[in-house]
């Protein structure tokens, strides 16, 4: 048995500091403004019991009631987190993690009374405020959420000096302050800390979801679908000469590959050079800022003749990046709207004239009748463009829905209304009936110009579908069956083809009583590509751009550290430098003191740094015992006033005055 020690006894355990009711009403009011934008993806049911338990806990603080039974917590913790679980059928990803943290900071706050409790929920708060830039990096969310991080960090001051007597809007000033000082850091780390392509860290699966825009697939309907959205999908700065509306054709996923009713690409072994073709005409040269798609492919002018880093080119002229546009991305590029490709393979003659066997049949009798009477593959090609434009056929945002298995068929000879799918696909099939060679290619078509920004805006209604066929000595041409029905389409746009322009988005409408909003939105919209080129997009490429043209020559990693942390040292020390000047600048007593010493430094006499007030008067006497008095006099009372428990208006201006009267 071990013998009895006092130093055995269970030391007590320190008290538990509480949070005072200020600080808890801060924390609170901070977390609200955290999860508001969350309500958007959050279910309903979430959201609501969010907003419960944040009134339960203000009415407990408010009230001074007791906080409910651990059991209690317990129970709506296992309900939440069962929820979630039910509600996304797991607890990972984008969505179901922001839903779990959501869940659990709500229970947290049920259980909250000590600083330590109080801390925890601050650092939930700042996961809250940046899960979600997961679903928005606009101007207005990154505005608010600034607002809410100064109120999370007046929260923090609250709590951890909720006993130092702060009035109510102290912590919120000192919180500015505190970030305004921390914005020149942030931007030294922005400019300089060294990008690497993808990011730091991995994001869930589910972080990219949700982008609208074209897919790697065509079947009737979605392309018609995207008519209805005015969501920029990229936006094009033209530094040569702009092309014409007909030629202004963004060139994305061309698909081969047809089983009836969709349309898909093949496997293309991509090259790290461009797709060779003979150029005609001068180049076009532009910047493409390109929103996030969660896809591998870029838009380009027909026909591209350049590749963007880390990018590469399939045979059939399409961009593909090594990793998916996650992020805003710039990128420029070189394109010949005139051009000729090369011979035609063996594999493209394949899939260029593959069809489904036993489909729609008389669409096969119509391309072999045209067949027999010319063979030409131009004379098929323009009889085609003729049945579009010469019979009726037209251009609706709404097609008659196509559910036969022959839909070519069902399009071209019952309903006749149709979009740029419905042309494009009829069009192809026909073409490969007939034996010519073609394939569909989709993309975007036209674009509007911004006057305020010289800069041009396509959105996600400009989306379109075009066919390329393949001719002796020409290559691969495009026909737009589309410019056949509604040539309006193709030179000013969507809502000129639309006999109800009403129908589309407010953005995509001209004239009008509410014009003056229009032009208010593409005011704004001259803002955003300003942030987005140089905030969202800035990634390693537009970095060393930047900092080539800063006079740094070609940087590296090293280079950009060094750069940095010279950057980040030198600004402490400027800061360093400041406050100390401030702070013996507003000092009157040690202003005195300073002129003194100057005073006699001009005649030899230098004040060591290590040398205190006394020893150096002492040293001044000795070495000039005609300035004994005076000096010894302002040595003591500076010493006595600097030092000392207290400092007399009236002694202060003493030393002022002996030290104006003093002469080395």
């Amino acid at each position: 048995m071990m013998p009895w020690n006092r130093n055995n006894r269970p030391k007590p355990e320190p008290p538990v500091e509480l949070l005072t009711p200020q600080a808890l009403i801060g924390l609170l009011a901070a977390l609200v403004l955290a999860v508001g934008p969350h309500a958007r993806e959050l279910p309903v049911w979430l959201t609501a019991l969010f907003a419960a338990v944040a009134g339960w806990r203000g009415f407990i603080v408010i009230r001074n009631q007791a906080l409910p039974p651990r059991w209690l917590l317990l129970i709506l913790a296992t309900l939440a987190g069962a929820g979630v679980l039910l509600e996304y059928r797991t607890l990972l990803g984008r969505e179901a993690g922001v839903a779990l943290l959501t869940a659990m900071t709500a229970c947290k706050l049920l259980e909250t009374r000590s600083l330590r409790d109080g801390v925890v929920l601050v650092f939930l708060g700042y996961l809250l405020v940046m899960s979600n830039l997961l679903h928005s990096q606009d101007i207005p969310m990154v505005a608010y959420l600034l607002v809410v991080i100064v109120a999370m960090l007046a929260a923090q001051v609250m709590i951890h000096r909720q006993h130092a007597g702060l009035t109510a809007l102290a912590p919120l000033w000192l919180a500015g302050r505190m970030l305004l000082l921390a914005i020149p850091v942030m931007l030294i780390l922005f400019v300089l800390f060294p990008r690497i392509p993808g990011p730091l860290w991995g994001l869930p699966k589910d972080a990219h979801e949700g982008r609208t825009g074209l897919s790697e697939e065509m079947a009737p309907g979605t392309i018609s679908a995207l008519g209805q959205s005015d969501e920029v999908a990229f936006r094009v700065r033209f530094t040569s000469a702009i092309p014409p509306p007909n030629q202004r054709y963004w060139r994305g996923p061309v698909l081969w590959n047809f089983d009836g009713r969709r349309w898909t690409r093949i496997e293309e072994l991509p090259s790290n050079v461009p797709a060779p073709f003979t150029p005609e005409g001068a180049a076009v040269e532009y910047t493409v800022i390109l929103e996030p798609s969660n896809r591998r492919w870029l838009l380009a002018l027909d026909l591209p003749a350049s590749l963007p880093p880390r990018t590469s080119m399939t045979a059939s002229f399409q961009l593909l990046r090594n990793q998916p546009v996650n992020e805003v991305y710039r990128y420029e590029m070189r394109s010949y709207p005139h051009y000729r490709t090369g011979d035609l393979t063996a594999a493209e003659r394949t899939h260029g004239l593959q069809l489904p066997s036993r489909t729609n049949p008389r669409t096969r009798t119509l391309a072999a009748a045209w067949r027999q009477r010319d063979a030409q593959p131009e004379a098929l090609v323009n009889t085609a463009l003729a049945l579009f434009r010469e019979q009726a056929f037209y251009y609706t945002l709404t097609p008659p829905l196509l559910m036969s298995r022959d839909s070519v068929d069902d399009f071209l000879f019952r309903t006749r209304q149709g979009f740029c799918e419905h042309y494009a696909s009829a069009f192809v099939f026909l073409m490969r009936a007939a034996g010519v060679p073609a394939r569909v290619v989709t993309g975007y078509q036209g674009g509007e110009r911004n006057e305020l920004g010289g800069y041009f805006i396509i959105r996600q209604a400009d989306a379109h579908a075009w066919a390329e066929v393949w001719l002796e000595g020409r290559g691969w041409v495009r026909i737009d069956p589309t410019a056949a029905v509604a040539p309006s389409r193709i030179q000013e746009g969507l809502y000129a083809a639309l006999p109800d322009s009403g129908a589309l988005p407010f953005l995509l409408r001209r004239g009008g009583n509410s014009e003056w909003l229009r032009q208010l939105a593409l005011s704004w919209d001259s803002f955003n590509i300003v942030w987005n080129e140089w905030v969202l997009a800035y990634g390693p490429d537009r970095q060393k751009e930047f900092l080539s043209g800063l006079g740094f020559g070609a940087v590296d990693w090293g280079e950009m550290t060094v750069a940095m942390i010279t950057a980040l040292s030198g600004l402490g020390l400027a800061y360093a430098a400041l406050r100390w000047r401030r702070r013996y600048a507003r000092d009157p007593v040690v202003r005195a003191w300073q002129r003194f010493c100057v005073r006699l430094a001009r005649r030899g006499l230098v004040r060591e740094a290590d040398e205190g007030p006394l020893a150096f008067v002492e040293r001044v006497t000795h070495c000039r015992p005609d300035l004994a008095q005076p000096a010894g006099e302002i040595g003591r009372l500076y010493a006595a006033l600097r030092y000392g428990p207290t400092i007399s208006p009236a002694a202060v201006r003493q030393l002022q005055q002996l030290v104006r009267r003093f002469r080395a």
